[in-house]
């Protein structure tokens, strides 16, 4: 038990003195037939049947029938007594653990883990059982071995030759192992816990696990976890070894050496009867109270230890902090020239996808196609299938018809569907980013283990992650994720994707939970990567920085730039609205062809709803929102 566990508990024993004296005062009726056993016994035999008074014996058995209600009497009043020390002991943990978890919560700003609060309220319903267990078994096993020592005593003092020193012996070997058995104890649950939360992790991860191309990663860490558990579950039975043989020295030893030492005890003067109510004393009072004690204290007690000691390390609370927010204002680093590559297209054919056969297809007969180096934003309202469509493109779904091409290859195609090939060639960053326990470097290394600090430090300052790589205390720190807030994991999980040269990345709202500045500068990070970009848009914003524009409502699509969508799509139209109503940036300077940029996506989409609609001149917000982007573009093709 460490320091903070016990220091909980002698809290506890300290408030509640006189419910205990009072617990002790009936545990002391409860041992009266402990006591009384062995000497009325000795007394029957000795002073009635052996001596031809068959009646006295008999009253004698009579006294220790009476004795045996009067015991049963005390522990009927020492459990009702023990409830006024048990259900505080509760209320205080469970006070402990609410404080905790809303300490740490308002401190680190954000929700309460509901996970770790129901882990704990186990762990106090454990502590409660396993205390009222312990106060019981501890207290009738030295009450009534107290009880058998003056019995004996009572008896032939030359008895307790023959019970203390074995009973002294056993008590040590067990409480010696006692420590070592605790922390077994606790290895075990950390072990249980911590599988838990992998397989938590895994299974809320899946959809990125699987489009990383991480399952065989994710199958091997999982592996790990229950291999250590089942390592300390093996290393715990082994030490309980200790247990059985700390029983059968203390317990069965002083009754073998009793029954051995008979010719011994008689010619030295004892009794027939003392002999059997020593006998007695050891057979019926201390051996089943030795039993319950020394398997209350290596399970009740061991759970007891662990419980309290989670349940401490839950209600400390860390120093005041001057957090700083990882997704507002992140620091922006200009990245050098990068080489422009040629990398395979993204190309749909036909692709029809739906959830049931008998409802509405989410995509109907989608054409795309994407040339290498291009950048879309796919918008639309609510359930109108974009990230659907992103599945898609990432391998995940299978349309019900058509085909999904990348780099000229359906992408379901064996070669392509096999983890480590599927992963080179794209990534997929959902909404909710999968952060796990470990350091930061394995974090953000997840799909490049081997890259060098160089290339992090590239990957973490392009996204705009710096502040936040910096505040674990380096690459090699251990990184918990509960205490990261959302925009936190999805700038990892953005970093973890820029890292490895992937001809595809898809951006499923992977930074709804950033600021509009730190949105642009990871948006921005990743379109300057050769490949091909497809985000899918949680802000408008994100489709003024992209090529071209794709909008989705249901089975009706409609694709262009974002000029060609303001004067043609009512839809598109409602959603810039609420942005900026009646913005328009003018329209580019047309650029010379040139064969090394990208050709422009070619949209296979029905006739414009209306007719172009002239419109106001930008804002000067507006138009700094676009031109950037736009004379990076125009740079790029024109190269």
């Amino acid at each position: 038990m460490n320091r903070e566990a016990g220091r909980l508990l002698r809290s506890a024993l300290h408030r509640r003195r006189r419910e205990f004296l009072r617990i002790a005062g009936w545990s002391f009726v409860q041992a009266v037939p402990a006591l009384l056993s062995g000497w009325v016994i000795a007394r029957a035999v000795d002073d009635g049947f052996l001596a031809g008074r068959p009646g006295q014996g008999a009253a004698w058995l009579g006294v220790l029938a009476v004795a045996v209600l009067v015991g049963a009497w005390g522990t009927r009043h020492t459990a009702l007594g023990l409830a006024s020390v048990v259900e505080p002991f509760r209320d205080e943990l469970v006070t402990l653990v609410t404080t905790g978890t809303l300490h740490r919560s308002a401190r680190h700003g954000e929700p309460a883990d509901t996970g770790s609060v129901a882990r704990l309220t186990e762990h106090v319903e454990i502590a409660r059982e396993a205390y009222g267990a312990v106060i019981m078994f501890v207290q009738t096993f030295l009450i009534t071995a107290v009880s058998v020592v003056l019995g004996l005593a009572a008896l032939d003092p030359a008895l307790l030759l023959l019970v203390l020193p074995p009973l002294l012996l056993g008590l040590g070997v067990f409480l010696s192992a006692l420590r070592a058995m605790a922390a077994r104890q606790r290895a075990v649950v950390v072990a249980d816990e911590r599988l838990a939360e992998t397989m938590s992790a895994a299974a809320g991860g899946l959809r990125d696990v699987v489009a990383c191309g991480a399952e065989e990663r994710v199958e091997a860490r999982t592996g790990e976890r229950i291999d250590a558990s089942v390592r300390a579950a093996r290393a715990l039975a082994r030490l309980t070894a200790l247990r059985t043989a700390a029983l059968g020295i203390s317990g069965w030893v002083p009754l073998l050496l009793i029954l051995a030492g008979t010719p011994w005890l008689v010619r030295g003067g004892v009794s027939a009867g003392a002999i059997l109510g020593a006998v007695a004393y050891v057979s019926q009072g201390l051996q089943p109270a030795l039993q319950d004690f020394v398997r209350g204290l290596a399970g009740s007690g061991l759970w007891l230890a662990v419980s309290l000691a989670r349940i401490a390390e839950a209600a400390r609370t860390p120093p005041e902090e001057d957090k700083q927010r990882a997704d507002v204002a992140p620091r922006k680093r200009e990245a050098g020239p990068e080489q422009e590559t040629r990398r395979p297209s993204v190309e749909l054919c036909g692709v029809t996808f739906g959830y049931a056969g008998s409802a509405e297809p989410v995509i109907r007969d989608l054409d795309l196609r994407l040339d290498p180096g291009h950048h879309l934003a796919v918008v639309g309202p609510s359930g109108a299938g974009k990230s659907t469509l992103a599945a898609l493109v990432a391998g995940l779904l299978v349309p019900l018809r058509g085909q999904v091409l990348l780099g000229g290859d359906p992408v379901r195609a064996p070669v392509a569907c096999a983890p480590a090939a599927l992963a080179g060639r794209r990534v997929l960053i959902p909404q909710e980013a999968y952060v796990f326990d470990g350091t930061l470097r394995e974090n953000l290394a997840y799909l490049s283990p081997d890259a060098p600090a160089a290339e992090l430090d590239r990957a973490v300052e392009s996204v705009g992650a710096g502040p936040l790589a910096e505040r674990p205390g380096g690459y090699d720190a251990p990184l918990d994720p509960q205490e990261l807030s959302a925009g936190g994991r999805q700038l990892l999980a953005l970093a973890r994707a820029y890292l490895p040269p992937a001809q595809l990345v898809l951006l499923d709202e992977a930074t709804c939970h950033l600021d509009p500045a730190a949105e642009a500068v990871a948006e921005q990070a990743f379109a300057r990567r050769p490949g091909t970009l497809i985000v899918i848009a949680h802000r408008i914003s994100s489709a003024l920085r992209a090529d071209v524009v794709l909008v989705l409502d249901g089975p009706q699509t409609r694709l262009g730039t974002h000029e060609e969508l303001m004067a043609s799509s009512a839809l598109y139209r409602d959603l810039v609205g609420h942005w900026e109503a009646t913005a328009r940036p003018p329209a580019p300077a047309p650029a010379a062809a040139s064969p090394a940029g990208p050709a422009p996506a070619t949209p296979q989409t029905p006739a414009p709803e209306a007719a172009p609609q002239p419109a106001p001149a930008p804002t000067s917000a507006y138009a700094y929102a676009v031109q950037p982007h736009r004379a990076r573009r125009t740079h790029r093709t024109t190269e």
